[in-house]
């Protein structure tokens, strides 16, 4: 059996998806990274008690898309299997789910704060991710020499929106109130 350990890292490097090897602190490296992060933060509001069996099968969907797109970051060559991986039908489907949550939901009347049930903190905490993740995917499509695929840039824009109505419906179900943000 292989071990999880391959020793090639030690340099400070990595392997993207194909040929060669970029430093650890290659912005792609970071692109992924906060992909992966934010995959990570999603099974932590999927772990909380009180997620309904709905909310936990979007999750679900949404951590395997988010493999697509850390892969699709992981292929710099724009004429690469996994490269332009992230098809336009993400986001419809991401819009059509926005739409159909939100409308079960009281208007917004003012900005709100982060918070309420252990759930819908933990979706804010992911908003603020995929937030990060979309700045430096940005910033990775503006380098010299990179390419990234306009949906990854449009696909996580929607993500956090979609991540924001999913926290403001576990509060509702869970029968708690979003935080209004007071103003100055």
């Amino acid at each position: 059996m292989p071990k999880i350990y391959t020793k090639t890292g030690d340099d400070g490097t990595t392997g993207l998806l194909g040929p060669g090897r970029v430093g650890k602190d290659d912005l792609r490296i970071e692109a992924y990274g906060t992909v992966d992060e934010l995959n990570a933060v999603l099974g932590v509001a999927r772990s909380t008690t009180a997620i309904s069996l709905d909310l936990d099968r979007k999750l679900s969907q949404l951590q395997e898309e988010l493999f697509t797109v850390g892969a699709a970051l992981a292929d710099p060559d724009p004429d690469g299997p996994f490269h332009d991986s992230v098809p336009h039908d993400f986001i419809l489907r991401i819009e059509h789910e926005i739409d159909h949550v939100e409308s079960g939901l009281p208007p917004l009347q003012h900005f709100i704060l982060p918070g309420g049930s252990p759930t819908a903190a933990q979706l804010h905490l992911a908003r603020t991710i995929c937030r990060r993740a979309e700045r430096v995917v940005v910033s990775l499509g503006h380098a010299d020499g990179q390419h990234v695929p306009p949906s990854l840039v449009v696909y996580l824009n929607r993500l956090s929106d979609y991540l924001f109505v999913l926290a403001r419906s576990a509060n509702a179900e869970a029968g708690v109130a979003d935080v209004p943000w007071r103003g100055l």
